[in-house]
This record gives structure tokens, C-alpha cells and sequence, in this order.
């Protein structure tokens, strides 16, 4: 049977790395994926994940805010709406440029 959950029944997480950084896990293992993670982060203003890679991609779907992705060699602006994809082993890390909590969905494999 399919599993329909709203999200503000998923615990918050605080994110020791990086600054101002939340995530609830809200589809991974527990709830029976075998493939994927659906993740949703909340990243308050003027805060940032960390800057790292890891050898899985990220889709990412901007729900709210605007802020900018920092890559290795370049940085780029994003917005409300927008889709991101995040190669393997590329390094990343978002920032929230505005004055509104940034809200992304991210989808990643589930690595075992």
C-alpha cells in the first residue's frame, strides 16, 4: 500500500554541519524505498550546508527562497521553482542569499 504522510508529521533535524541547516527525512528506507531518499532541508537566512561531494548525484526542487549554489569554480544563483541537478563527486553547497527560510526537496539514492 502507498504511504501518504504530510511532512510536518516527519521530526526536524537539526544539521551539525553548515549553519542554520534543518532536514526531515521524509521517504527512505523505514517507509520501505529501496532506491531513493526524499529528503526536505530547510535552511534559515544567511545560512549555508556544508560544502562537500560524495559519489551520488542530488536532484533538488526549490520550493521557497532564492539563494545560490557554490561549486568548486563557480557559483550560481537559483530561485523559487527552480530544479537542480548536483553531479557525483561534484562539490556543492547551498546558500540562502535572501530573507526568507530557503526550502528544497532533495532526492538521493539510498546507499546501503
Amino acid at each position: 500500500m502507498a504511504l501518504i504522510r504530510n511532512y510536518k508529521e516527519v521530526l526536524e533535524q537539526k544539521v551539525n554541519e553548515g549553519k542554520g541547516v534543518r532536514v526531515r527525512w521524509l521517504i527512505s528506507k523505514p517507509e520501505g524505498a529501496p532506491n531513493f531518499a526524499m529528503r526536505l532541508f530547510t535552511v534559515e537566512p544567511g545560512g549555508y550546508t556544508p560544502f562537500h561531494s560524495h559519489p551520488w548525484e542530488h536532484e533538488v526542487f526549490i520550493l521557497n527562497g532564492e539563494g545560490e549554489l557554490v561549486g568548486e569554480n563557480d557559483t550560481m544563483p537559483f530561485k523559487e521553482g527552480d530544479a537542480i541537478f548536483v553531479k557525483p563527486l561534484e562539490y556543492h553547497q547551498f546558500k540562502n542569499t535572501g530573507d526568507d527560510d530557503l526550502r528544497f526537496i532533495c532526492v538521493i539514492p539510498i546507499i546501503d
